[in-house]
């Protein structure tokens, strides 16, 4: 059977993982962005992602999560990139906290190594986060820390190694479905393909074909603080961290530049942006002083002042799952979108999953909780 030609709109790291497995199958590949790969426009940016395997959004997820692991570290040894450093993931709450129960039934149904920390043992073996009484952690030893740039980049580099072409600097103009396949116009050209993948992150609702799909842009904001002791606090003693708190909910990364713990606060909010293009590049000073009480209250080891903050932009849909599979009412279309904060570390099996769909129609995976007509109805009256 002759390979099509494909086109993926969009090279964040779920694009730019699907350009790298359509790549190495032999397929003729051109991948396009506005941007440059790896830039700090969407949500494939800010220093650190997470990776985790006991999962509190669905133990569904497990088998993916494996799937995703084994493939990062293939992607590491085909480019000779550190992407991701296993040091542990902490999920931190009062013991009959949701997340808790979550995170402890998906690792016994899958029989996942993982441990449970009672206050006392918290605070005695993570000294970096203040523990209150009634607190657990949730200690996941297969989690850690991935490089968001360098993993974009090693993706694409190896695609084009491959064979696949990409365009940086390629802004889609138009994407329109013809007798043959699509046309894609970009650059003042035009180029025809036989399949198209859209993978365009919070740009989703800016091209024509995806409009009608529930994808609501919100940015995320981040703020890295100086650690007084950066040797306590980089991955070697400090894992990633999920904290639940009745005063504060965020994401927790230890140091990676030498200088500053990174946290995303989860209980601000992520405010709805109408535009991608229009993502703030700081927070307000409301939203630091918050982000700095949080941290002044729960993470004793850090000057409670941000160094640095950063703001990014992310697709979501309304029950935080990605949508993935053919793209409704289009021929030879794909679309992965929507990942809701927490795809990147699923991209390598996604990206997989993608080329499947392309090549073959179905996958071996279970993506049935991921299928875009799920929200037909909402997407009929909308």
């Amino acid at each position: 059977m002759t390979q099509p030609r494909v086109a993926v709109i969009g090279t964040g790291v779920i694009g730019a993982m699907t350009t790298w497995h359509l790549a190495r199958r032999g397929t003729d590949v051109l991948a396009f962005d506005t941007y440059s790969p790896g830039h700090d426009r969407g949500a494939s940016a800010g220093e650190s992602r997470i990776f985790r395997t006991a999962y509190k959004e669905g133990s569904n997820y497990v088998p993916l999560l494996r799937r995703a692991g084994r493939l990062w570290r293939e992607l590491e040894q085909t480019t000779g990139t550190e992407l991701l450093m296993m040091c542990g993931g902490l999920t931190i709450a009062a013991a009959d906290h949701p997340d808790i129960r979550a995170v402890r039934r998906s690792a016994e149904e899958h029989d996942l190594d993982h441990e449970v920390l009672d206050t006392a043992a918290a605070r005695e073996r993570f000294p970096q986060h203040r523990i209150d009484d009634g607190e657990v952690m949730v200690l996941d030893p297969a989690a850690g820390v991935l490089r968001p740039e360098p993993a974009v980049q090693a993706a694409l580099r190896a695609a084009e190694e491959a064979g696949a072409t990409a365009l940086p600097y390629h802004p889609v103009d138009e994407v329109a479905e013809t007798a043959e396949g699509w046309r894609v116009r970009s650059a003042g050209k035009h180029f025809d393909v036989d399949h198209v993948v859209f993978a365009p992150g919070p740009w989703a609702r800016g091209l024509e074909p995806l409009r009608a799909l529930p994808v609501e842009v919100r940015m995320i904001t981040a703020c890295w603080f100086a650690a007084r002791d950066t040797a306590a606090h980089r991955p070697q003693r400090l894992p990633i961290a999920i904290r639940r708190h009745p005063e504060a909910a965020f994401s927790c990364f230890p140091v990676l530049d030498g200088v500053a713990v990174k946290i995303v606060p989860h209980h601000l909010g992520w405010p709805t942006l109408d535009d991608p293009a229009a993502l703030p590049r700081s927070a307000d000073p409301e939203f630091a002083r918050a982000a700095s009480a949080a941290v002044a209250r729960l993470l004793p080891g850090v000057t409670p002042h941000p160094v640095r903050i950063g703001a990014f932009a992310e697709g979501f849909t309304p029950d935080d799952h990605a949508l993935l599979g053919p793209l409704p009412g289009h021929r030879n279309a794909t679309v992965l979108t929507g990942f809701s904060g927490h795809g990147f570390k699923l991209a390598p099996v996604f990206g997989e999953i993608g080329a499947d769909l392309v090549l073959r129609g179905s996958t071996e995976h279970d993506i049935t909780r991921l299928d875009p007509n799920r929200f037909s109805e909402l997407v009929r009256t909308a």
